[in-house]
């Protein structure tokens, strides 16, 4: 299994969606490779990956002993694609939320522009959300808002976990200093892609919310990103 691309996806209960996410990403880049990384759903999310895998050799799947974290399973898959000379590393939720349709316009940015690191934001023109009610969509951008102003950075969203990072931001980065989780993985991430002095873009996504099942959002989540900015402002994350 080896290409120019992989696509990590994180799954914890998701059945019903990973089947026909898997035949979306491959309908919008056909050549890229799947590495779906499993925390021992109950639901049987696992099994179902792997037979996907045994009937297409561009997905492959990475099973963990249990729930261990969105931020260490992303870990996992850049390590994983780093190992094997991948050069476009992206990551996305297996909830739809992600919509692969937007895959063709991150790889004509990163084939065509000289950018590090690109980000799917919903803050930028173009982008958007839709099915989110008054409070989440207030806490998304004065999260937005609090990480960039704490960390003094111009990116529009911070907290978006749709991403293509260039392999030499991934080797660039002591992945194995990451310990953040959830929102604060995805600012951690781009910040140290930022105090790096790797090039940022940004580009625009519509984010639904998911089709089924229910959200991994928690309150802990979003505590945990509100400290760890503080943290990342201050040093205490290794770079």
């Amino acid at each position: 299994m080896s290409a120019e691309i992989l696509i990590t996806i994180p799954t914890y209960n998701e059945r019903e969606n990973i089947e026909p996410l898997t035949r979306a990403v491959f309908e919008q880049v056909p050549e890229a490779n799947i590495l779906i990384v499993d925390d021992a759903s109950p639901d049987g999310t696992g099994e179902l990956a792997d037979d996907l895998a045994a009937t297409d050799p561009r997905i492959a799947v990475l099973h963990r002993a249990g729930k261990l974290g969105l931020g260490t399973a992303y870990i996992a898959g850049f390590k994983y694609g780093l190992a094997r000379d991948y050069q476009l590393f992206f990551e996305m939720d297996a909830d739809f939320s992600h919509d692969p349709k937007h895959l063709p316009d991150f790889l004509k940015m990163a084939r065509e522009g000289d950018a590090d690191l690109l980000l799917g934001s919903r803050y930028v023109a173009g982008g958007g959300t839709v099915n989110w009610g008054l409070l989440r969509q207030a806490i998304s951008r004065g999260g937005n808002i609090y990480a960039r102003t704490i960390l003094g950075t111009h990116v529009t969203d911070m907290t978006g976990g749709f991403k293509c990072f260039r392999r030499r931001v991934l080797e660039a980065i002591d992945l194995d200093s990451v310990r953040s989780e959830g929102y604060s993985f995805q600012i951690e991430m781009t910040y140290r892609a930022i105090k790096h002095g790797f090039t940022i873009a940004e580009v625009p996504i519509i984010f639904a919310d998911r089709r089924v099942g229910e959200s991994k959002m928690s309150r802990g989540i979003v505590a945990e990103a509100m400290w760890m900015v503080w943290r990342m402002r201050f040093g205490l994350t290794k770079r």
